[in-house]
C-alpha cells in the first residue's frame, strides 16, 4: 500500500477566536504532544478508557479559524511563554506548526464599519471553513468557539457567536461552544440545529471553580449535610477578565456556576459569585469558595476552597478532547445535542447529570459506543 493510501485521514479543527490564549495553547500543545516534547497531561482522550473509541490521532488534526485580531500565533505563543503559560522554548520548538495554523486564520467579524448583513457574514464564514476543508483534503472539520465571552443578546439579530455557529452548520461541520456565549442557543437557530443532521456540544467549558463545585455539591448531598450558603469570588486577567468586567457577560458566565449547585444540592443556596478583572494576573486565575453548612445536631461548619490555575492550560486539552470526540461522533453518524459530553461543560446541551462522577461514567459509556461505531 502506498504511503498516501495508508496515511490516516486528517481532521480539521476550526477555532473561533483562533489567535486567543486558549487557541494558541491548543495549537502549541497539540504540536508538542505529537512530537513527544511533552506528555499528554490533562488530555482525557489519551487515557486508557478511550483507547478503543476510534478517535482521530492528534497528529491528524489540522488547525485554522476566525479572529478579529492580527497578532500572529508565533508571537502570541512567545507572549504566553513569557507569562509562564507555555514552557520556555516551546514556541520556538513548534514555530512551524504555529505558523502553519496562523496561515489558515481568516478575518472574523462583524468589525466596526462592516456593512455586511447577517446572511452575508454567515455565508462568508461558511465559505472560509469549506475552503479550508477542500484545500487540505480533510475528511471532516469541527468548529470550536473559544472566543472571549460576549454579553447575552438583548435586541433583535444574531450575536457574533451565533453567526459563527450558523456558519459551522452551513458548512456541514459539527459545532462545539466552549464559551458561555449564545452560539446555537439562540432561538432563531433552533430549526437549523434540529434539522442540520450534525452533532453539537456545549456550552461553557468546565475548567476550574465549577469543576470543583460539581464534585463538592454531590458530596454534601450524599453525606446528608445541609448547605446554608455558598459564595464565591473569581480573580482573573487577560482577555476573559476584560470581557467579564461587563456585567452582562459576567451574568452569562455565572449562570452555569449557579446551576451546578442548584442541580447537585436540590435547591439554590444563599450566596453569589463575583468576578473581578485583575489585569496583572494575565492568563492566571484564582477562584475562592466559602461554604457554610450544618452537620449533625445543627453544628455549624465552614469549608473554604482556593483554586489557582492557568485558564488556557486548563482549557486547551479539553478543546482537543472535544474536537476528537465530536469528530468521531460525526463519523459514526450521530446528530443533535451530545449530552454525553456534559463532563466538559458548565451548561451542557441535552439532558445530563450534574455530578462530575456521573458525567464521567456517561462519557466512558459514550466512548465505548463510539468504538462500536455507535
Amino acid at each position: 500500500m502506498s504511503a498516501s493510501l495508508s496515511r490516516p485521514a486528517r481532521v480539521g479543527v476550526w477555532l473561533v477566536g483562533a489567535r486567543g490564549s486558549v487557541a494558541t495553547t491548543v495549537v502549541a500543545g497539540c504540536a508538542a504532544v505529537t512530537a513527544g516534547l511533552r506528555p499528554p497531561t490533562g488530555l482525557v482522550t489519551e487515557t486508557p478508557a478511550f483507547a478503543d473509541a476510534g478517535l482521530p490521532d492528534l497528529a491528524s488534526l489540522v488547525f485554522g479559524g476566525h479572529d478579529t485580531t492580527d497578532c500572529p500565533l508565533p508571537k502570541r505563543a512567545e507572549h504566553l511563554a513569557a507569562g509562564g503559560v507555555l514552557p520556555p522554548g516551546l514556541p520556538a520548538a513548534v514555530a512551524a506548526e504555529l505558523a502553519a495554523a496562523d496561515r489558515e486564520i481568516r478575518p472574523g467579524g462583524p468589525l466596526p464599519g462592516d456593512t455586511r448583513d447577517e446572511g452575508e457574514l454567515i455565508t462568508a464564514f461558511a465559505a472560509d471553513i469549506q475552503d479550508f476543508v477542500r484545500r487540505h483534503g480533510l475528511e471532516r472539520a469541527v468548529v470550536v468557539n473559544v472566543a472571549s465571552t460576549e454579553p447575552a443578546p438583548t435586541g433583535p439579530g444574531l450575536p457574533p457567536s451565533s453567526l459563527y455557529a450558523a456558519a459551522a452548520l452551513r458548512a456541514g461541520c459539527p459545532y462545539v461552544n466552549f464559551t458561555p456565549s449564545t452560539g446555537l442557543h439562540h432561538p432563531d437557530l433552533a430549526p437549523l440545529a434540529a434539522g442540520g443532521g450534525l452533532p453539537y456540544a456545549g456550552r461553557d467549558g468546565k475548567t476550574g471553580q465549577t469543576l470543583l463545585r460539581s464534585v463538592l455539591g454531590p458530596m454534601f448531598t450524599q453525606r446528608a449535610l445541609a448547605v446554608r450558603a455558598w459564595s464565591g469570588t473569581n480573580l482573573l486577567g487577560g482577555g476573559d477578565g476584560a470581557s467579564l468586567a461587563d456585567p452582562a457577560a459576567a451574568a452569562a458566565k455565572n449562570a452555569g456556576k449557579e446551576r451546578v449547585l442548584a442541580d447537585t444540592l436540590g435547591s439554590a443556596p444563599e450566596g453569589e459569585v463575583h468576578i473581578d478583572d485583575v489585569p496583572a494576573l494575565g492568563d492566571w486565575k484564582t477562584a475562592w469558595d466559602h461554604i457554610a453548612f450544618d452537620g449533625f445536631l445543627g453544628t455549624r461548619m465552614i469549608l473554604q476552597t482556593i483554586w489557582q490555575g492557568c485558564d488556557s492550560a486548563l482549557a486547551a486539552p479539553l478543546v482537543l478532547d472535544l474536537a476528537r470526540l465530536v469528530a468521531r461522533a460525526h463519523e459514526t453518524g450521530l446528530a443533535g445535542p451530545l449530552s454525553e459530553l456534559a463532563f466538559f461543560f458548565k451548561d451542557p446541551v441535552g439532558e445530563a447529570p450534574s455530578a462530575l462522577a456521573e458525567q464521567y461514567a456517561e462519557l466512558v459509556r459514550f466512548a465505548r459506543r463510539l468504538g462500536e461505531g455507535a
